[in-house]
């Protein structure tokens, strides 16, 4: 028997027989969600105690060890933060195309020889990934299941039966539970499977993989409570154009959110690229201004990426400034910082700049390589091809310190630099790696006249 259901306001709580754009009672728009109507206890349940959960001081909570286990991808187990965590849940997030079925199918080889895996698809029919699973290379080691089917209840009902280690669900827009009216994707839809999977999770220790699609905004479709459910929000990123992927964590309750994994998408399914660097300064020209190398840390992983830009005199009233993988504040603070403390009047000319590769250089750590880049195409003069710039700018033209710089340096002379420009204060302490100079500076103007 199909349950009752209502419209209930997500803002006042309010309930209402029918859907609305605009809620009756407190005006706000969009926000009424369809879910079941509470069942109204009989009166002797009412009258009896309540039932009072019980609440244990912290010191006597015993301290479990999260359980983890490696997918078979070690760039996956990197962004996971050591591999997945037995009973959580993960969403992963990614455009049409990208590559999100490709990487979960993939894993279902490593994965079903110590576990039972269940692999839900509601877009594929179960011969479509039988043909997919063929050309992957993933083997049938007898605990790998396969299931086509968009119904939550018949969905659960196979969990029962089969008792998997692991489910993977492909997608969960598709999913619909039969006690709401809304077709498949709808909001109320789509919080409702969410929220069955993740007590499955957290009930069972179920460990369960949920992929979501991404609407016109870039953001995972669905409402954004969705995000809040999880265990982990991984996306995954990359051109279809081009070969590479990348794939990062916007939330991870195991682990850290700034490590990044990086793959290749070729004919066998996603290879796995375990040095970023040399992908991303792969093909840099040499002997070119408007280019200069950083190293950034991408959560415990030094990655050496290449900054480029383009100072050019505008012919239009105001200046043009286009920015891509560096905050657009922080580029143009940069820019005001090079005109005011090292007299590089870029005020009429137009600026772009681009970290190559699809990186995202958000620390500190890239403001000097990327202040040398435009100061380089400003004077089309271009930076020495072996070396690399690591520091923090201040508004007052210093240069100051950033964590781990260690790590960053042996990164550098393990792909051949032999110079690496970095902040004098904080640095007399730091043992030099053979074969690397060290250029140590307190002022963009020295950091300029040395690297120019």
């Amino acid at each position: 028997m199909k349950a009752k259901t209502a419209f209930f306001c997500t803002d006042c709580g309010n309930e209402f027989s029918k859907w609305n754009g605009q809620c009756p009672a407190c005006g706000a728009w969009n926000t009424l969600t369809e879910r079941p109507k509470e069942v109204s206890r009989p009166a002797a349940a009412r009258a009896g105690a309540p039932r009072v959960p019980t609440a244990y001081p912290l010191g006597e909570l015993s301290l479990l060890g999260e359980a983890r286990f490696s997918t078979g991808l070690g760039e996956l187990d990197r962004v996971l933060g050591g591999g997945a965590v037995a009973g959580s849940l993960v969403l992963v997030g990614g455009e049409p195309g990208v590559g999100k079925s490709t990487l979960l199918l993939q894993i279902c080889g490593c994965l079903s020889r110590g576990f039972k895996v269940l692999y839900v698809s509601g877009e594929e029919s179960a011969s479509q990934i039988k043909l997919r699973a063929d050309r992957l290379g993933v083997r049938d080691n007898g605990r790998l299941f396969v299931l086509a089917e968009t119904e939550l209840d018949a969905l659960l009902g196979a969990v029962d039966a089969l008792s998997p280690d692991i489910l993977i669900v492909d997608s969960i827009q598709t999913m619909h539970t039969g006690d709401l009216s809304a077709a498949p994707g709808n909001v109320g839809q789509v919080k409702a499977c969410t929220l069955a999977f993740m007590e499955l999770a957290k009930g069972r220790g179920v460990t369960v993989f949920v992929i979501g699609h991404l609407n016109k905004e870039g953001a995972i479709a669905g409402p954004r409570v969705l995000e809040h459910m999880v265990d982990c929000v991984l996306y995954f990123e990359g051109d279809r154009s081009l070969t590479y992927r990348m794939l990062r964590a916007a939330k991870n309750r195991f682990g850290s959110t700034n490590e990044i994994g990086l793959f290749e998408m070729g004919r066998e399914g996603l290879e796995e690229v375990p040095n970023p660097s040399e992908f991303l300064l792969a093909g840099r020209p040499l002997g070119v201004s408007g280019t200069c190398v950083a190293c950034v840390l991408e959560g415990t992983r030094p990655v050496l990426a290449e900054v480029q830009a383009l100072v050019t005199p505008t012919s239009f009233g105001v200046p043009r400034r286009m920015v891509s993988g560096i905050d657009y504040n922080r580029a143009m603070l940069l820019l005001a910082v090079l005109e005011k403390r090292a007299g590089l009047f870029t005020g009429n000319c137009d600026a772009y700049i681009n970290v190559v590769g699809g990186l995202n250089c958000g620390e500190p750590a890239a403001d000097l390589p990327t202040l040398l880049a435009c100061a380089s195409s400003a004077r089309d003069k271009p930076v020495h091809s072996r070396l690399c710039a690591i520091g923090e700018v201040g508004l007052a033209g210093e240069l100051r310190a950033v964590s781990g710089l260690a790590q960053r340096l042996a990164e550098a002379v393990r792909l051949g630099f032999s110079t690496c420009l970095i902040p004098r204060q904080g640095t007399q302490k730091l043992q030099v790696p053979e074969g690397l100079e060290l250029i140590r500076v307190r002022h963009i103007q020295e950091a300029l006249k040395a690297a120019l």
